[in-house]
């Protein structure tokens, strides 16, 4: 009984770590984590934060995994309940543009953060980086896919156009960071031309 009492208690603050972490990494990267100052901001001590995560490479992994979920949580979720093809992708762009507008993370989105630090690493963290981007891109180009076939839109080459789609997405990103103003009606208008 009390094994399973600390595992759940284990479990607890490995969530909330990597959720604290998450938010850390969106505004000073995955590189800036450390045991001392995530001990700190959530209330354990480092021997705490180092037993449940052994090195600062799986730390930073947790994290990236822990961002995944939330994403998943606040953007594919919601946006699955649209019918597939012009609709869903719609959808996925309007909760993108929720996501941006008022970031889940302080420092809004958490791959334009990181994935410029370690795209040229290779390494683990590298890895499941890359892979979410790859997952994010394969839904929009699928969703697109979709939306031909249903005739909902022009053909197009979906990879192409999902890729098209992500670097306005990562350039509205950035623009909001820096306090430009109207960046998500410009990124509302850029897809108009999606069926609603």
């Amino acid at each position: 009984m009390n094994g399973d009492r600390r595992v759940a208690r284990g479990a607890r603050s490995r969530t909330m770590i990597t959720r604290h972490a998450v938010d850390v990494a969106s505004v000073e990267g995955l590189s800036g984590l450390s045991f001392g100052r995530l001990a700190a901001d959530v209330g354990l001590s480092k021997g705490g934060v180092a037993t449940l995560f052994p090195t600062k490479e799986q730390l930073q992994v947790a994290t990236a995994e822990m961002a995944g979920e939330v994403f998943r949580e606040a953007v594919v979720q919601p946006a699955s309940a649209a019918a597939p093809g012009a609709a869903r992708l719609r959808a996925l762009i309007d909760r993108w543009i929720a996501y941006a507008e008022a970031p889940l993370f302080p420092g809004g989105c958490f791959w334009a953060a990181n994935l410029p630090d370690f795209d040229s690493r290779p390494g683990p963290v590298r890895d499941i980086l890359a892979h979410q981007r790859r997952t994010w891109l394969a839904l929009l180009a699928e969703q697109l896919s979709q939306a031909i076939a249903a005739g909902e839109i022009a053909d197009c080459d979906p990879e192409f156009t999902a890729f098209q789609m992500d670097a306005l997405l990562n350039a509205a990103n950035i623009a909001m960071r820096l306090g430009e103003a109207g960046v998500a009606d410009k990124v509302r208008r850029a897809f108009d031309g999606l069926p609603a």
